[in-house]
């Protein structure tokens, strides 16, 4: 834990006029409940939308001022609810416009607020955190010239705003950024009016869609911008920052991988699109993630990332998972995208892809020991999702056939649209749409730490591949 979370977090007295105490461990508990990170997240109300407001400067990168409105709906009665946020002064907190009774800190992110009067059940309600210091979690990244993005997969988003952080809960979100002039700053969904001020400029944007909170992004950096649009009007915005790679080859691919993609799992859910390409990979920042509507990549893109960053859209963004066990639902389509992507161009999946893989694997006895459902704790996003995940849904659809396993991946999106989903609800519904008992397959390839038996590693047309 850094110092600077302990000191600016847990050191509280009174700071403009609100009661800041430290709670005993026992008097209040945040979390969602997940098995992987059961402090994650927080229970007793359902956010809406996010309405967050910070002002940045490059040169002083130790300061933030933020302004975050979280509106929401009580699942219960509330005499008081936690919010995630990591460090920050926190200079006042209100509740529908009161200040809160008193707002205290808990554990390593949890932000306690007593409202004046109990929330109750089914009560729209709005939540005002005003806070101002150094961004300290995991998911803010200082960029080389002094820039700065935000975005980290399984946290990011308590590095500069106060949340439910969880993906089971998922709000539409609004973004008013102030930085200096010369400076821009890029967020998810569409982009508003820009105005200036006195050396500064003020941009905004407005995701309209439903977004898991480690989703959410801003990248500040001095970007050259972008704009088109999508045949049917939606616009378009790339941002690449000093130093990176811009291909307009490359990027004018964007609406052929998009409708592509549609063919394959339905129409395109979300009214934006685009990326982000910043520099620097110094800090742990990884090297692409499927920010909403925008996709965040470090130096530049190319058709595979393109693809496989974008297939994440219908994957992991627009359908979430429920909680942390079900990375495959994310990684294992996003990266079987890819080898859909090849197949469109000529490539033979069973003779290329998936034996290819089979070859790799005889040589690495650990290929198949993580589980694709449920990996454990620290692997939600093991390697095996994308090599072992990718050769599983090509068998599947070996096994189904093309049908009835495309019919499945349109279904799944129609069914889920904007919403959560859990990888049990998967198997369920591939078994109800083949009419096959698919028990034994998934129990062998996502549930299982061996090599499947020749009955599911081999399935229709790949038993041509198999060993005689």
């Amino acid at each position: 834990m850094p110092v600077s979370r302990s000191t600016a977090a847990l050191a509280f007295a009174v700071v403009a006029g609100i009661v800041l105490t430290a709670l005993p461990a026992s008097a209040a508990s945040g979390g969602a409940g997940d098995p992987y990170y059961p402090e994650d997240g927080n229970s007793g109300y359902d956010v809406s939308e996010y309405d967050v407001h910070v002002n940045y400067d490059p040169a002083h990168p130790r300061q933030l001022q933020g302004d975050t409105t979280v509106r929401a709906v009580a699942t219960e009665d509330l005499d008081r609810l936690h919010l995630d946020l990591e460090g920050f002064s926190v200079t006042s907190v209100t509740v529908d416009g009161t200040p809160a009774r008193s707002v205290s800190r808990e554990g390593a992110h949890e932000l306690v607020v007593t409202p004046a009067k109990p929330v109750a059940k089914n009560t729209r309600f709005a939540v005002r955190v005003r806070y101002s210091g150094e961004p300290v979690g995991q998911g803010w990244h200082t960029l080389p010239d002094g820039g700065a993005s935000a975005l980290g997969e399984p946290h990011s988003a308590t590095a500069w705003y106060p949340a439910n952080d969880h993906p089971s809960d998922k709000a539409t979100f609004r973004l008013t950024a102030t930085v200096p002039d010369g400076w821009t700053a890029i967020g998810n969904g569409r982009p508003g009016t820009t105005t200036t001020g006195p050396g500064s400029t003020t941009f905004r944007w407005y995701e309209d869609r439903p977004m898991a909170t480690y989703l959410s992004t801003i990248a500040i950096d001095k970007f050259t911008v972008r704009t088109s649009q999508l045949s049917n009007g939606t616009p378009v915005v790339h941002a690449y920052g000093p130093g990176t790679t811009v291909d307009p080859q490359t990027e004018a691919l964007l609406p052929e991988v998009l409708d592509f993609l549609a063919s394959k799992f339905g129409p395109y859910p979300f009214s934006s699109a685009g990326g982000i390409v910043i520099a620097g990979d110094s800090d742990g920042a990884p090297q692409a993630l499927e920010t909403q509507s925008r996709p965040t990549y470090h130096w530049g893109f190319f058709d595979v990332s393109l693809v496989h960053e974008n297939a994440h859209q219908w994957f992991g963004d627009s359908v979430s998972f429920s909680d942390w066990r079900d990375g495959c639902l994310a990684e294992c389509f996003a990266q079987y995208a890819v080898q859909l992507w090849y197949e469109k161009y000529g490539d033979d999946l069973d003779t290329g892809f998936y034996r290819s893989m089979l070859e790799e694997a005889a040589q690495d006895p650990e290929f198949w020991t993580t589980r694709l459902y449920d990996p454990g704790a620290g692997n939600e996003l093991a390697s095996a999702l994308y090599g072992k995940g990718s050769m599983m849904l090509h068998a599947l659809r070996r096994t189904v056939g093309d049908t009835a396993f495309f019919g499945t991946l349109k279904r799944w999106q129609r069914e889920h649209r904007y919403g959560n989903a859990s990888w049990p609800q998967f198997e369920a519904l591939a078994q109800q749409v083949s009419g096959k008992n698919l028990t034994g397959f998934f129990g062998a390839w996502a549930h299982g730490t061996t090599v499947p038996a020749k009955q599911y590693l081999y399935p229709g047309p790949l038993g041509a591949l198999a060993p005689r």
